[in-house]
């Protein structure tokens, strides 16, 4: 059996390296959510219009809005990421009224124009909710942002879970209620 020389072993060893990168990297969100499985999935329209697939996952059964979860969008049409952020600020004040301040609203504007980026068809973005501390945002396996404010993170995934949503059939799918 004849040995590996030096620069062969060194060679191997950077492969590794690369690949075991790359496959952490690939991860992405679902290293926040190790234990994580698909609660439930809907898709949304407007006026006939498919705007985006919707995905629930929780690493628990059944689903606790108090743990680690993730939603998961899969759009269906090219959508500005001015267009995501005005649509989620304006979601945001319709549930929650006058609760939030000026400034406090200015700030998450700035978090998601930050956070979010443009979309194209079968773009994907993910949101992972992290109670106590706020939410992190990928694109497919890139981390885009992490906004650490808790209260950002409970107002901004309210806009699918609250049972005020625009959409209640939406969520009752994504929450596993309804097949």
């Amino acid at each position: 059996m004849r040995a590996f020389s030096r620069r062969s072993l060194v060679t191997c060893l950077l492969l590794a390296a690369t690949w075991s990168a790359g496959a952490a990297q690939a991860a992405g969100w679902r290293d926040d959510l190790s234990q994580a499985h698909l609660q439930g999935s809907a898709g949304l329209r407007w006026f006939g219009l498919k705007i985006y697939d919707a995905a629930l996952w929780s690493g628990t059964t059944p689903f606790d809005p108090a743990q680690p979860f993730a939603l998961e969008l899969t759009y269906r049409r090219s959508i500005s990421r001015t267009r995501i952020v005005q649509t989620s600020m304006d979601e945001i004040r319709r549930l929650f009224g006058d609760r939030y301040s000026e400034e406090q609203l200015q700030r998450w504007e700035a978090d998601m124009m930050r956070a979010f980026v443009d979309v194209n068809e079968g773009d994907q973005l993910t949101g992972v909710y992290l109670p106590g501390v706020g939410c992190r945002f990928y694109s497919r396996t890139r981390l885009l942002a992490e906004v650490r404010d808790a209260e950002f993170a409970r107002a901004f995934f309210a806009i699918w879970l609250d049972p005020r949503t625009r959409d209640t059939q939406l969520r009752d799918r994504l929450l596993g209620a309804e097949k």
